[in-house]
């Protein structure tokens, strides 16, 4: 049995009360146990560093992705927060790094340019599908079930670790190919949905082992981060009626 490596990466507390915990997680943490990593998760964490085992995720976020993620604390008011991303009355706002380049027609689904002739912004419709026991998602034809308003910002200079060639996966060749930030607003929550949506318009974000294809990659090896982080998280909170903003201060490689 592989021994569970330790993710050397932390997570901050953004804010807390009696009812919710909110962390600022970090690449490579999976929100709660799954296939090896138990200890080595967002929610074995907060548990063993509060001493509070009633704790429990409002919502997920990949195992590759960092930042805002909420957690309950409070069981009584599980089913309201809980509900309250369920029902996506929670707005989310994403950035990322990919290839600032035009972008490529999708073989499935839809791009709406929102101010034409600019490219940008952009709205992505398409039907994703992830089945259980397969590591990538996949677009097919069908009803949309996901949706994604894509905005891209200024070019950028990779980090200078970052190593200058094609399997950081969805990393282009920062030689060759100029790297941009994008803000990404999910309208829906499918699994891997801003990764598709970005891979299928030929804009693989940087660091991705799962799309264009999937990579090989060492459990322990946490050298190349996922360039995709959750931002900026916003609601209503639904016990005190108050406005809520959390701002992740994880950073992409700039």
């Amino acid at each position: 049995m592989i021994d569970e490596p330790h993710i050397p990466f932390e997570m901050d507390v953004l804010y807390e009360d009696e009812r919710i915990i909110v962390v600022d997680k970090p690449h490579f943490l999976a929100t709660m146990p799954r296939g090896m990593w138990y200890r080595q998760t967002a929610l074995i964490r907060l548990r063993e560093r509060l001493g509070e085992p009633d704790i429990t995720p409002a919502h997920r976020l990949d195992r590759m992705t960092a930042g805002v993620l909420v957690f309950v604390r409070d069981p009584a008011c599980r089913g309201a927060y809980q509900m309250l991303f369920q029902n996506r009355q929670a707005v989310k706002v994403y950035e990322c790094l990919a290839p600032c380049r035009p972008i490529v027609r999708p073989r499935y689904g839809t791009v709406t340019r929102i101010d034409p002739p600019r490219p940008f912004p952009l709205l992505r419709r398409s039907h994703i599908v992830k089945e259980r026991g397969v590591l990538a998602a996949f677009e097919m034809p069908g009803l949309v079930n996901a949706e994604t308003l894509i905005e891209r910002g200024e070019p950028v200079s990779l980090f200078p670790g970052v190593k200058p060639c094609m399997p950081m996966a969805g990393g282009p060749r920062p030689s060759a190919v100029p790297v941009c930030r994008y803000t990404l607003r999910p309208h829906t929550g499918k699994t891997h949905q801003l990764r598709v949506h970005m891979n299928a318009l030929g804009l693989p974000i940087v660091g991705d082992d799962f799309y264009p294809c999937i990579q090989a990659r060492r459990y322990d090896d946490f050298s190349q981060p996922l360039q995709l982080v959750a931002r900026v998280l916003r609601f209503t909170d639904p016990v005190t009626g108050q406005e809520r903003e959390f701002v992740s201060r994880q950073p992409l490689l700039i």
